[in-house]
């Protein structure tokens, strides 16, 4: 079996060891810094194998040395948003977390791919691509996936369809400047524009740019995590199977879309090396301006991260 490491055992990251689990293609190691907690979550999983099925070993500790051979590591530790608090306000707590996580990776799992989780998002990127020397294309952000299967679900919900049915494509930074690109949205084949109006697609787009937000505002003290595990898994089971999929993902450009030196949600083609393609697209001015004020706000994080954080 492949091996994957899951940084982190919060709900984020205990939900992705789940879902991986369930699919039953690797052994999951679940890695954590509060002890006992990693523990106490594998043991209950591994309670829950002759009732689920899964045949994959799970493992819970509080040791980097474990990941040693991963394939795959997801870094989903950090603290999650709170109501009012911007994904950049998480900015120097989530940094220091990352660069401890990174050093780790780097010393025990060089050949593994790195998928990030933890916010804000695509500057994190940057601290772990930075922190570990990695090839870019071995360091991908899930962000593409998470937004699009949100807006496919508010599109399912609006139609009374199966949200199986609905593809769509979701660009940018993962946040509130997030470009979900309409024109290639589509339900059972059928473009959405014949199915819905204008107006009634803008409102799921919106929805969809703030979906994140609508769930800390219920929860007051935590975030999302059943969509992100999941989102994760697929992008982990994508890369250990070499499935080649085309998603959308938070990458490293380096000049592609006009963009250089910062990750931005964009199409790729994940496989098991990681990034293996980076799609260009033909973009209408508009969805090209969305896409450029996505970068900047980007940009201005990563502009906030060298104010305070230095490598190594």
């Amino acid at each position: 079996m492949s091996k994957v490491s899951v940084i982190g055992a919060g709900n984020v990251g205990a939900t992705a060891v789940y879902f991986i689990a369930e699919k039953s293609f690797a052994d999951v190691v679940m890695v954590d810094v509060v002890e006992g907690l990693p523990q106490s979550k594998a043991v209950d999983f591994r309670h829950a194998s002759p009732v689920l099925g899964y045949r994959g070993g799970i493992t819970g500790t509080n040791d980097y040395a474990e990941i040693a051979g991963s394939d795959v590591v997801v870094l989903t530790a950090g603290i999650a948003r709170k109501p009012g608090m911007d994904r950049m306000d998480l900015l120097k707590t989530n940094v220091n977390v990352a660069k401890s996580a990174a050093q780790a990776i780097k010393r025990y799992a060089p050949d593994a791919v790195v998928v990030v989780v933890t916010n804000p998002l695509d500057v994190i990127a940057m601290v772990v691509l930075r922190e570990t020397g990695f090839a870019p294309e071995k360091v991908v952000g899930m962000a593409g996936v998470l937004d699009a299967t949100r807006f496919r679900a508010f599109i399912a919900e609006e139609l009374g369809c199966w949200p199986g049915d609905v593809e769509a494509m979701v660009l940018g930074g993962h946040g509130d400047t997030m470009v979900p690109l309409t024109r290639y949205t589509s339900v059972g084949g059928f473009p959405i524009g014949e199915l819905l109006d204008a107006g009634t697609i803008e409102r799921l787009v919106s929805r969809t740019r703030t979906g994140g937000a609508e769930i800390v505002n219920y929860l007051k003290a935590g975030s999302a995590y059943y969509a992100p595990g999941a989102s994760a898994a697929e992008m982990v089971e994508a890369i250990v199977k070499g499935e080649r999929r085309l998603i959308a993902a938070s990458v490293y450009l380096r000049g592609q879309y006009g963009h250089r030196d910062l990750f931005l949600g964009v199409p790729v083609v994940l496989g098991r090396g990681g990034v293996e393609k980076v799609l260009e697209i033909e973009l209408t001015d508009v969805e090209r301006k969305a896409l450029d004020a996505s970068a900047k706000a980007v940009r201005e994080g990563i502009e906030q991260l060298d104010t305070f954080y230095k490598p190594g």
